[in-house]
C-alpha cells in the first residue's frame, strides 16, 4: 500500500444528516474494535455518544463525541459529529483536522439532498470522505436509486465498493468488488464468507467494471490494462483506491446496518487500509512535515472539574503535560477515552488530546508558534435566530455575561450582542433548538436560570414636517436659580442623512459656552422620541434665546432644549421607520417557489433569483424583508426544504410603517417602557 503509514494514529469523523444513525455507527465501530462490551441503544440512553442531558432529552447529538480506540493494533480517534444543521459549526471544525470523513446517510433517495451542503464543504476543502449508506436491513431498501440521487448532489464520482446480496426485499450481505468475495451478515459477529450467488454474478461483474473505470480516469496504467482486457492485480486496485481517496478524487461507497452490526468489519478494513496518514493530512491543511511541534484546536470545552479544555489534533511532533505552549503552561493533558478523558503524560503526531487550562487559546488556534499557518479555519456561521436573555435573579448580570462568553467559546456559531440602545443582551444562534440548548446549559453547568424574550426590533422614528418651538426652563429655589431659554427650528432630513445641529446665534443672545449644552439636550431627547424609539434623519437649528448672568448654566440650557424637543416633536408628524433587511435565501431549485411564498407571506419584496454560484441544482433568492418578520424564518425555511435551506442577511434601509401595524408597535413600545418604569 502507498501514501500512508498505518502505524501512526489516525482520525475519522462520522458526519451526516440528523437521524442517519451516526451515533449507532459509532457504537458498532467501538464494539467491533473491542472498546465496549455491549452495543448501546439511543432509545435506552446508554450509548457512548450523546451522553449529555441535552442530547439524551432530544435523542440527538448536540455536540461532538470524541473517542480514542484501537483496531487491530492501530490507534484511532473517532469523532461523532452532530447531524442537526443547527450544530454544524462543531462538525465543520472537526472536519478541518481529520484524515477522512465517513458520511452516513439513509437508503432513501428523497433524503439525498440533505447531505449536499456537507459534501460541498468536504469537496471545497478536499477532505477525503467515504459514504456509508446505513439501515439497509430495512425492507424496501432502494440502494440503486439512493446511489443515483446521492451522485446528483456530489461533485466527486461515487464509487460503489460492494453490491448487496438480498433475500426477498431485505439486504442480508454483500459482495466485495475488489476481492470478489461474498459475505452474509451475522448480527453481533463477523460476517460469514459464502459463495457468490449465481443470480447476481452478472450484476457484480458490471459493478466491478464500473468501479475500475472510475479508477482508470485517474490512472493511465490501469486504463491501458482495461483496454487490453487485462485484469489488474488486487494490490494495484487497492493502491488506486487509497490514493484517489486521499486526493479527494473519488468517494467510495459502502452500506450496512449499524444497529445490527452489518458491514461494520468491512468498513473498519476500508478505514484501516485506505484512510491517509496524519502526515498527509498535515500537508493537505498547510503544515509541512518537519519543524517544531504543532497542534490545531478544533473544540473548546469548559468542564466542571478540569476547567477549560482545548481539544486539538497533533499535526507535527509531540507535546507533554506541563510544558510551555505559546506562553502558557499546559495544566493537564488528556486522551478522549470511552469512559471519559484519561490523563496522559505525552501525546504524539496523529493523536487528539485535550490541553488543560490554556486560557488564552481559542478554537482554530495553532499551538506551537505558527499562529498564522495552515489552511483557513472554517468561519463562524452567520446568526440566523436570536433571543434576548436576562438573569432570572437580579444582580446576576455579570455572572450571566461570563457564562455566555464561555458558551460562545465552545461554539463560535453562537454570537453575543449587547444592545445598549434597548438595554438588551441578545444571544444569536443557528435556530430554536440551538438556542434552547444554550439556555439549558446555562442552568445545568453554570447555575444560571434565565428568562428570554424576542429581541426588540430596532425601529426608529423620524418626522415629516418642520416646526419652530420655544423652550424655557426657569426655576428659583433660594440662592442661585436655573434659567435657560432657547428658540429652535426642527425639520426633517433626507433618509439616511442622520442628525445635524446648527447654531445661528448672533449678538450673544446665548453665550458660546452654553451652546454645546443645547445640542446635548437635543441629542439626549433623540434617544427616545415621541413614539418611544430613537429619532433619525432630523436637523435642529438653534436660532435665538436668552440667558441670566447668574442663574444660567449648562444644565439649565440642556433642560430647556429637552423641553423644546418634547413640545415640538409631536407637531412635526412623527412617523415610525421599520428596519428592512436584504436577505439571500439558498435552497435546492425544486424549493425555490416555496421560498418565494415564504417571502410574500412575510411582507417581503422579491428582488429576483438565480442559480447559486458553484452549487449545481440550487437557487439563491434575493429579497427585502422587514426585520420584524425574521424571528422564525429559519424554522419555516428548514421545514420546507428538509433542513437544508438557509439564508444570510444584512441591514439595508429604513422604511416608513403606517396604519394599524405601526400603531401596534407604538402601543407595545409604550407598554414596555411603562413596565420598565
Amino acid at each position: 500500500m502507498t501514501g500512508k503509514t498505518p502505524s501512526l494514529p489516525r482520525c475519522a469523523a462520522l458526519v451526516g444528516p440528523f437521524a442517519a444513525g451516526k451515533t449507532s455507527l459509532l457504537e458498532a465501530l467501538l464494539l467491533r474494535a473491542g472498546a465496549i462490551a455491549r452495543q448501546g441503544r439511543i432509545k435506552d440512553g446508554n450509548t457512548v455518544g450523546d451522553a449529555s442531558a441535552e442530547a439524551r432529552a432530544r435523542l440527538m447529538s448536540v455536540d461532538p463525541t470524541i473517542v480514542a480506540t484501537d483496531y487491530l493494533g492501530e490507534k484511532w480517534t473517532l469523532i461523532d459529529c452532530p447531524g442537526s444543521v443547527e450544530f454544524q459549526q462543531d462538525t465543520f471544525n472537526a472536519l478541518a483536522i481529520v484524515d477522512a470523513a465517513l458520511v452516513v446517510c439513509e437508503p432513501d433517495p428523497a433524503r439525498a439532498v440533505m447531505v449536499a451542503p456537507l459534501l460541498k464543504f468536504l469537496d471545497e476543502r478536499r477532505i477525503p470522505h467515504m459514504l456509508f449508506i446505513n439501515k439497509v436491513d430495512s425492507a424496501g431498501t432502494r440502494l440503486k436509486e439512493t446511489l443515483e440521487a446521492l451522485q446528483g448532489v456530489s461533485e466527486r464520482p461515487l464509487v460503489l465498493r460492494e453490491v448487496p446480496i438480498r433475500e426477498g426485499d431485505k439486504v442480508t450481505g454483500f459482495i466485495d468488488l475488489v476481492s470478489e468475495r461474498a459475505y452474509k451478515y451475522q448480527p453481533g459477529q463477523a460476517s460469514d464468507l459464502i459463495k457468490i450467488p449465481d443470480a447476481i454474478k452478472d450484476e457484480e461483474q458490471l459493478a466491478r467494471q464500473e468501479m475500475l473505470e472510475h479508477l482508470a480516469d485517474f490512472d493511465d496504467h490501469l486504463m491501458e490494462e482495461l483496454l487490453e482486457d487485462v485484469q489488474p492485480p488486487k494490490d494495484e486496485v487497492y493502491d488506486d483506491l487509497a490514493k484517489d481517496l486521499a486526493d479527494d478524487l473519488i468517494v467510495p461507497v459502502f452500506f450496512g446496518s449499524a444497529e445490527t452490526d452489518g458491514g461494520i468489519t468491512r468498513l473498519w478494513k476500508a478505514l484501516r487500509h485506505e484512510v491517509p496518514a496524519p502526515t498527509a493530512t498535515a500537508a493537505r491543511v498547510g503544515f509541512a512535515n518537519g519543524g517544531p511541534s504543532i497542534a490545531r484546536v478544533f473544540k473548546t470545552v469548559h468542564a466542571a472539574h478540569t476547567g477549560k479544555l482545548s481539544y486539538a489534533r497533533i499535526l507535527r511532533g509531540e507535546f507533554a503535560d506541563g510544558q510551555q505552549v505559546d506562553g502558557s503552561r499546559v495544566s493537564g493533558l488528556y486522551l478522549p477515552a470511552v469512559g471519559g478523558p484519561a490523563k496522559a503524560a505525552k501525546v504524539a503526531l496523529g493523536e487528539v488530546a485535550a490541553f488543560g487550562r490554556l486560557d488564552t487559546v481559542n478554537t482554530g488556534d495553532v499551538l506551537g508558534g505558527e499562529a498564522h499557518g495552515g489552511a483557513a479555519w472554517p468561519a463562524p456561521l452567520e446568526p440566523l435566530a436570536g433571543l434576548a436573555v436576562e438573569a432570572e435573579k437580579k444582580g446576576d448580570d455579570v455572572k450571566l455575561s461570563g457564562a455566555l462568553v464561555k458558551l460562545c467559546e465552545e461554539d463560535p456559531s453562537y454570537r453575543l450582542e449587547n444592545n445598549a440602545e434597548f438595554s438588551e443582551l441578545v444571544l444569536w444562534g443557528q435556530g430554536e433548538i440551538h438556542l434552547l440548548v444554550a439556555f439549558e446549559r446555562l442552568k445545568s453547568r453554570f447555575g444560571m436560570a434565565v428568562v428570554t424574550h424576542k429581541p426588540t426590533v430596532p425601529y426608529k422614528e423620524t418626522i415629516k414636517k418642520a416646526t419652530s418651538v420655544h423652550g424655557r426652563h426657569k426655576k428659583q429655589s433660594g440662592g442661585h436659580g436655573q434659567f435657560g431659554d432657547v428658540h429652535i427650528d426642527i425639520r426633517p432630513q433626507p433618509r439616511g442623512a442622520g442628525f445635524a445641529f446648527e447654531d445661528k446665534i448672533v449678538g450673544g443672545a446665548i453665550p458660546r459656552n452654553y451652546i454645546p449644552a443645547v445640542e446635548d439636550g437635543v441629542v439626549e431627547f433623540l434617544k427616545q422620541g415621541a413614539l418611544g424609539f430613537p429619532v433619525v434623519d432630523i436637523a435642529v437649528t438653534l436660532k435665538d434665546g436668552s440667558f441670566h448672568a447668574v442663574d444660567s448654566s449648562d444644565m439649565a440650557f440642556k433642560t430647556a432644549a429637552r423641553i423644546a424637543m418634547v413640545e415640538g416633536m409631536p407637531q412635526c408628524e412623527p412617523v415610525l421607520l421599520e428596519p428592512i433587511l436584504q436577505v439571500e435565501i439558498s435552497v435546492p431549485s425544486d424549493c425555490t417557489s416555496k421560498a418565494q411564498r415564504i417571502i410574500s407571506g412575510r411582507r417581503g419584496q422579491i428582488l429576483g433569483y438565480d442559480g447559486k454560484e458553484g452549487w449545481a441544482g440550487w437557487d439563491q433568492v434575493s429579497a427585502y424583508l422587514p426585520q420584524a418578520e425574521m424571528g422564525d424564518l429559519i424554522v419555516e425555511l428548514r421545514s420546507l426544504t428538509m433542513g437544508v435551506g438557509t439564508f444570510s442577511w444584512r441591514f439595508d434601509h429604513l422604511q416608513e410603517l403606517t396604519g394599524r401595524a405601526a400603531d401596534k408597535v407604538v402601543e407595545d413600545r409604550k407598554a414596555s417602557l411603562a413596565k420598565k418604569g
